[in-house]
């Protein structure tokens, strides 16, 4: 299994994917024309030259090497808000007190912000059911934090990501219900799909920016404020397992969580290193789970492995790895030990 830039090529294969993503995943809309959009974009992130990080997303597929076959995708976009606006709510707190009455009131309550313009955001990350287990998800996960490490003046200093909300098969979402049919007047699935397409202009036209308060929500609206979809738990566990921490922003339409952490504590950036390429038969003594990817930029592969460690700055890596890795002796590899 392998983790390369997608290609017009997977065209197909991507659009299959997103017919089984359901409600939610606002960043794979299952649109031919949309998802072509996405994958030209990419393209031109991948040649883009050097310079300030920009709206480009970098996104990547993960390839079934025996048969070709697409069957998972993550996305980095370099920096959220630079060409429009990048919105999420706000929890703060306030605090009310009556020497009248000698009550005590501590309020939350919800405000529109663009606290994370500048940012990368992580994104469009699905597997295909048929290919859950296994690390796969881990290596689509995670890949993106190599890719990341080995081109940091591509991307900002902190890096977000918006995790799903709660909603039902249906695509029935609580805190929508409660809060954004109120402004917009369209079902969940209707908004969440013009936002996954691009469009989010509707936001800042409909949208009021007057604090919405708490407890003046709906029981239901407000038992899902911050909590995640049923089918994102592990991805949100796998990212703070990488230092990633929900600090009370949420998505303006589910109410999902967004967590976010500095590019440099980020583990797998600051945990990762280059090593030169010895190809071999791999020791068997003190073999480790290891995410590795060759040092290219257009040309990124990454793939996991069980490594030994080490010697002098030396890794070896077997024959079939330097294939999907497109390496051969003496060039570099990123690792990341776990």
């Amino acid at each position: 299994m392998v983790i390369r830039p997608v290609k017009m090529d997977d065209l197909d294969d991507i659009v299959a994917l997103a017919g089984r993503t359901g409600t939610g995943l606002t960043t794979l809309p299952h649109s031919r024309a949309h998802l072509e959009d996405k994958i030209n974009d990419s393209i031109y992130a991948f040649d883009k030259s050097e310079g300030e990080p920009s709206a480009e997303c970098y996104l990547f597929v993960l390839e079934d090497s025996a048969t070709g076959q697409v069957v998972g995708t993550s996305g980095v976009v370099a920096a959220v808000g630079s060409t429009q606006p990048f919105y999420t709510y706000k929890l703060n707190t306030e605090v009310h007190y009556s020497k009248s009455m000698d009550m005590y009131r501590k309020l939350n309550f919800l405000t529109l912000t663009n606290d994370f313009t500048g940012a990368s955001e992580i994104c469009t990350l699905f597997l295909s059911p048929d290919f859950r287990g296994g690390g796969n998800g881990i290596l689509l996960s995670k890949c993106r934090f190599l890719f990341m490490a080995q081109f940091p003046q591509r991307f900002g200093d902190r890096v977000v990501a918006e995790m799903r909300g709660v909603s039902d098969d249906s695509g029935h979402s609580p805190f929508w219900e409660c809060v954004g049919r109120h402004f917009f007047g369209v079902d969940f699935e209707t908004a969440d799909r013009e936002n996954g397409e691009g469009n989010n202009q509707f936001i800042a036209e409909l949208m009021p920016h007057h604090p919405v308060y708490v407890p003046m929500l709906s029981e239901a609206a407000q038992a899902v404020l911050g909590e995640v979809h049923p089918q994102t738990l592990p991805a949100v566990q796998m990212l703070k397992a990488e230092g990633l921490r929900y600090t009370g922003y949420v998505d303006i339409f589910d109410g999902g969580p967004t967590i976010e952490a500095p590019v440099s504590e980020v583990r797998t950036v600051n945990e990762s290193f280059e090593l030169e390429v010895q190809i071999g038969e791999i020791p068997t003594q003190g073999m480790t789970n290891a995410l590795v990817s060759n040092t290219e930029l257009k040309s990124f592969r990454a793939c996991l492995a069980k490594l030994a460690p080490p010697v002098e700055h030396k890794i070896t890596i077997s024959a079939e790895m330097a294939e999907a890795l497109q390496v051969k002796n003496g060039d570099s590899i990123r690792v990341r030990f776990y």
